[in-house]
């Protein structure tokens, strides 16, 4: 008999990312992660998995840092990847961690430290043919080289200084700001044996902006150039990530694409002759975003466009072992398939028709494509499909990493509806088996953030099992702005966040209601994020729930539009507020506030102190006006957080308030509070 699925259960379960195949075909690598043994983070390991099949998962690293989601293969097997792991040559400092790059050799041993810049490695690209590789690292303004960086680092902490002097913008991300360290890329030769890394190639030396900051980079197959996302600044609010071809010997630089568009993921072609890519056009008030594929000759950055009749938004671009196959993901009416695309007819094959396929690694072959693949009720696990047939169901390998027989007790169901405008809708649904017409289950809607995403696989933030397993319902809806549903989905809802997105989440929890399994009088509604904004419109726009679990969330428009990381970016949907504030002020859920204390819906607010992207000031000013106008609610305040709860004891603490929460006002039962909450 399985265990209960409670949030202790789900973070027993390894979490598995960054799938990698050796050049040979023989290994597997992918990164395995869980809760660390102090308990208050969380760690990860290298874990080798037989493609044939006929032999257990064993584990590669062991360290209590653990490692980094940067692996890759040299042409030699030798397996490079990102740790904070004390270095052995080195006088221990328990005060110092470096996240730098190691090798493991194929024959296995000792691993060896590459490189170790003191602001670490972040994100590697490594060639096909030649023991070379592009790594970002990140090093201090008018640093030359890292022992510059090392310098200027001793010179601040040896005169207590922890102050920044911005000149640009943006100046935070995510949750930090951007400084005294930014991200720069450097090529470099892979020793072999003992020896480290020397001289890598500053690639952009004159630049001392973000320009790298979140790029996407990768290194031709004989490592001869690398071509990478340059970011330039142009003005308010248009930021163009333009495509550059960078000599690995020389440093010469030449642009390949030139500011009409912003590009990522280049992918360079096992003949180093193409580059795939990803084109973003930026959006206005008045016309949605659009992504495409396209392929650009690397010499001249000739252009032509992929797959566009698949009308889905295409990411994770992987190469065959020629220059014949491309493969890509993309989110796609309830799932997230892999695509093949022959080149250079552009014929496209959709190959996988179940669940979310990610990490896709072709065999040398072609024969088959390895790739991890989860579902809303299943996480991450190793899979593998054939690489030409069309709507494959992918097969799990019998010898993957262990789950330790734990199971998810929901049963889970599609729910279809059409728009108001017309529009199919879908969702999924999870319910507790023991739902009945006799004994309904009370309703708990998840609202997805983005804007533009799907519920389409497993979730470790946004776990729809742990309430399943309290007894509740939850209904996963993808309305307007939802991803995987072609561009007139995103057309329908842009720029009007609350207006179809909202009236189609309704339409779908009607459906849900209908069933004589659903208790029609307990629903409460709960997000993050995007969702989290929905949340709070809901509050000021209905009575239907019983209650709302309102996460990270957006609250007062024109304030976010200064506060938030980058609030020029929310130019192209929202339009200038310093030449017309409507667009903000129409969607912004503070300006329904009397109707929301009308209805006086209980809110549980959430929130991080270190989300940079939806800034802890939202939640104070809804918890302010929620108190001001005797709304009745809680508010749960993580210090420690950024827009996402990471740490395994915040996790729990977040999933005990929102099941109290959901408990008192669907159920009747009395709030407890964690006594650790000081409750």
């Amino acid at each position: 008999m399985s265990q209960p699925f409670s949030i202790d259960t789900m973070l027993q379960l390894p979490r598995l990312s960054s799938l990698r195949l050796s050049p040979d075909g023989l290994r597997l690598v992918v990164s395995v992660g869980g809760v660390a043994p102090s308990g208050t983070s969380m760690t990860s390991s290298l874990w080798q998995v037989d493609p044939e099949d006929r032999t257990p998962a064993r584990r590669l690293t062991r360290s209590v840092e653990g490692e980094g989601a940067g692996i890759a293969f040299l042409p030699d097997g030798a397996l490079l990847f990102e740790s904070a792991r004390p270095d052995p040559d080195a006088k221990p400092d328990p005060d110092k961690k470096v996240n730098a790059l190691w090798a493991l050799p194929a024959e296995g041993g000792e691993a060896r430290l590459l490189v170790a810049p003191e602001g670490g490695v972040c994100g590697i690209a490594v060639a096909r043919d030649a023991h070379a590789l592009v790594f970002g690292a990140k090093v201090q303004r008018g640093a030359r080289d890292f022992e510059g960086d090392a310098e200027r680092t001793k010179a601040r902490k040896e005169a207590g200084v922890e102050a920044l002097l911005f000149d640009d913008y943006p100046i935070r991300h995510w949750d930090h700001y951007l400084g005294p360290r930014l991200r720069r890329l450097y090529a470099a030769t892979v020793p072999e044996g003992e020896e480290r890394i020397e001289g890598a190639r500053d690639l952009d030396a004159d630049v001392t902006g973000y320009t790298f900051d979140e790029s996407d980079a990768d290194i031709s197959p004989d490592g001869s150039f690398v071509v990478a996302v340059k970011r330039v600044f142009n003005r308010f609010p248009e930021t163009l990530d333009d495509l550059v071809r960078y000599d690995t010997a020389t440093g010469e630089a030449r642009p390949l694409t030139h500011g009409d568009a912003a590009y990522g993921l280049p992918t360079i072609s096992p003949d180093g002759r193409w580059v795939a890519a990803i084109r973003f056009t930026y959006a206005t008030p008045a016309e949605a975003e659009r992504m495409t594929l396209v392929l650009l000759d690397a010499e001249t950055g000739a252009m032509r466009t992929l797959a566009a009749e698949t009308d889905r938004r295409p990411d994770h671009l992987t190469w065959g072992p020629d220059a014949s196959t491309l493969y890509f993901t993309a989110d796609d009416e309830g799932l997230h398939s892999a695509y093949r695309v022959e080149l250079p007819a552009g014929t496209v094959t959709r190959l996988t028709a179940a669940g979310a396929v990610s990490d896709l690694c072709p065999t040398p072959d072609g024969s088959t494509v390895f790739a991890l693949q989860s579902t809303l009720v299943s996480p991450p696990r190793v899979v593998r499909f054939d690489a030409r047939a069309a709507d494959q169901v992918p097969a799990e390998l019998a010898h993957g990493i262990d789950e330790h027989g734990i199971a998810v007790p929901g049963l889970l169901e599609r729910l279809t509806t059409t728009a108001e405008d017309g529009t199919p809708l879908g969702a999924w649904l999870l319910r507790p088996p023991a739902a009945s017409d006799s004994t309904p289950a009370p309703l708990v809607i998840f609202v997805h953030g983005g804007p533009l995403g799907t519920w389409n696989s497993w979730h470790w933030r946004w776990n729809p099992h742990i309430l399943v397993e309290r007894g509740y319902a939850v209904l996963m809806p993808d309305p307007a702005l939802s991803t995987g549903y072609g561009q007139h989905m995103l057309d329908r809802g842009w720029g009007q966040w609350g207006g179809t997105p909202y009236t189609d989440i309704l339409a779908l929890t009607e459906v849900a209601l209908e069933r004589p399994d659903i208790d029609e009088d307990a629903v409460a509604l709960m997000g993050g994020s995007y969702g989290g904004y929905m949340a709070n419109w809901v509050a000021g726009h209905t009575d239907r729930f019983r209650c709302i679990v309102t996460h990270a969330s957006l609250w007062e428009l024109v304030g976010f539009h200064g506060t938030t990381d980058h609030g020029p970016a929310w130019e192209h949907e929202m339009g200038n507020p310093y030449e017309d504030v409507s667009g903000y002020l129409d969607w912004s859920p503070r300006e329904f506030l009397s109707a929301m204390a009308e209805s006086r819906t209980p809110m549980l607010v959430i929130h991080g102190e270190k989300d940079a992207r939806v800034p802890i000031s939202e939640a104070l000013i809804l918890w302010t006006d929620m108190q001001r106008l005797g709304i009745p609610g809680r508010f749960l305040y993580f210090p420690d957080e950024n827009h996402w709860i990471l740490k395994p004891q915040n996790a729990r603490l977040w999933y005990g308030t929102v099941l109290a929460f959901l408990d008192e006002h669907l159920r009747g039962i009395a709030f407890q509070p964690d006594p650790l909450l000081g409750g």
